[in-house]
């Protein structure tokens, strides 16, 4: 989860269309949030539905612990935090849904683990050709996916697995798309 400029001219267009969006959210997100919850500032995505805030929590450092005594560490870490922050995650996810009209979700990383606590699936509507139904039907035929949804889900995110230099290239573009956009008439 990146916070470069290419990432938020792609969100922002994906928000509101409306240039800083992203940037306004990661800074209410910024001065809401207690600075005793996560070891770094929180990455914060955003598209048109959902707001996803993951933060980072100080891996357990027990001395001479084996890989499977880490794992239960930071498992414990995380089960910790989001039974004790569980009141105040909703009360400001509260907040934020009413100011920004998207669903919130919260996920941490420690250690090597990581947990999302809430995430929306959304559906997606989609129109396809008989060659690209098929593809889908061998997905499904094959057991790979167990219906045509799962199938889709799953195409996609083998696209975003191995598409990000193009992916990337691609929010570069937008950025570009949106800096020209902003110097257009009107927006002075």
């Amino acid at each position: 989860m990146s916070t470069d400029k290419a990432d938020d001219a792609a969100a922002d267009h994906e928000t509101s269309g409306r240039p800083g969006a992203t940037a306004e959210v990661r800074a209410w997100f910024t001065g809401r949030l207690p600075g005793d919850w996560f070891t770094a500032a929180p990455e914060i995505q955003v598209d048109r539905e959902e707001i996803t805030v993951v933060g980072s929590l100080a891996g357990p450092e027990p001395a001479g612990a084996s890989d499977t005594e880490r794992a239960a560490g930071a498992a414990g870490r995380i089960r910790r935090f989001r039974e004790e922050t569980r009141g105040r995650r909703v009360e400001i996810a509260r907040e934020a849904e009413h100011k920004f009209r998207r669903k919130v979700s919260w996920g941490v990383t420690c250690a090597d683990s990581a947990e999302m606590f809430t995430t929306l699936s959304v559906p997606v509507m989609t129109r396809l050709r008989q060659n690209e139904r098929r593809v889908l039907d061998t997905l499904v035929d094959a057991g790979v996916a167990r219906s045509r949804s799962d199938a889709l889900a799953w195409c996609v995110r083998l696209t975003g697995e191995n598409a990000d230099s193009w992916l990337a290239r691609l929010r570069d573009a937008l950025r570009h798309v949106e800096e020209v956009r902003d110097q257009g008439p009107g927006n002075a």
